[in-house]
């Protein structure tokens, strides 16, 4: 297709009017997310979203259809419906669990070679499944999810679209145009929320397209694992920190570094600003060194490691003394 933004425009403009009209519906606009022990709003706000940023995607890959988006959409409309239902009535994390292990391993044992093995295929799917759940925990700020979206499926677009492989850029570039439209409603103060309707499909198509890509031998294995590693590396650090201490890792609370950013006074627009210049940085980053020989990929992934190490590392001193002067104030 010569009109390679064709697509992206109709993610766009489709997520920009259903997330209108959603906010305008009567039915809808009452599913509201209620301040909780996770939450770092004050006020209801409805957490919709989701629909229509899914709905955004689905028409980009209406006008460019290929054989390899079936299972991706089935997934992702099965898991939009679920998490819908989650959103409204509230399921069990057992039912939820299993329905991400059952899209996931579908989606594997279509999209992997056979010769893979089952115990790489198993792996995968482990991965896709916690994929599909942290995105969901790093949906806690304004802006935050969102560009996350924007950011990491540009950069999956970009790494494409070098390789050659247009089809897999285009579908890309579709989810990185909704969720564009997303943020015109969701950045601070945000209007809406794309509540688990858009996170749970979003932490599926960000590991499920990572696949696709690696398995296209677009991209090397760990390039969709640091383009998406703000999100990743903040989750799984954080409930690890938690499972340590023997906490209930499943219990809401507000110790991701990204929540912790908010409550130390940076805010939800300076937090999120701050987390895309990371984004930009890794995604950007990602793109130029995913071709190059081996040692220095291994270089790269390592220095990207050490330097969210040591962000951390100045993260935790100053929420300690965060916390020590509000203690004393107490």
């Amino acid at each position: 297709m010569s009109a390679w933004w064709i697509p992206a425009m109709a993610a766009f403009l489709t997520a920009l009017l259903v997330i209108f009209l959603l906010l305008r519906g009567a039915f809808l606009r009452d599913i509201v997310d209620h301040p909780n022990a996770r939450s770092l709003h004050i006020a209801p706000v409805p957490r919709t979203g989701g629909i229509g940023l899914m709905a955004g995607v689905m028409a980009g890959w209406g006008l460019l259809w290929h054989p390899w988006l079936f299972p991706l959409a089935v997934g992702v409309v099965c898991l939009m419906l679920i998490s819908f239902v989650d959103d409204v009535r509230g399921l069990s994390a057992g039912w939820r669990f299993l329905m991400h292990f059952v899209v996931a391993s579908v989606f594997i044992w279509i999209a992997v070679s056979p010769n893979s093995g089952w115990l790489l295929a198993g792996l995968v799917v482990v991965a896709m499944v916690w994929m599909i759940n942290l995105y969901n925990f790093m949906d806690g700020s304004d802006g935050l999810a969102g560009g996350m979206a924007l950011f990491g499926f540009g950069g999956y677009a970009l790494a494409a679209w070098l390789g050659g492989d247009v089809g897999l850029a285009m579908s890309c570039l579709s989810i990185a145009a909704a969720a564009l439209a997303f943020l015109c409603f969701n950045f601070n103060p945000a209007r809406i929320f794309m509540g688990d309707a858009g996170s749970i499909p979003l932490g599926f198509l960000s590991a499920a397209l990572g696949v696709v890509g690696w398995q296209h031998g677009i991209w090397p294995v760990w390039f969709p694992v640091l383009v998406f590693s703000p999100f990743i590396v903040d989750a799984s650090v954080t409930l690890a920190r938690r499972f340590i201490r023997g906490e209930k890792v499943w219990q809401a609370h507000r110790e991701h570094y990204y929540q912790r950013l908010v409550q130390m006074g940076w805010g939800h627009r300076k937090t999120a600003l701050a987390e895309y210049g990371v984004m930009i940085a890794v995604a950007g980053s990602s793109v130029l060194v995913q071709a190059r020989a081996y040692p220095v990929q291994l270089a790269f992934c390592l220095g990207w490691m050490l330097a969210y190490l040591l962000a951390m590392k100045l993260i935790d001193r100053y929420w300690a003394i965060f916390q020590s002067k509000n203690n004393a104030e107490f």
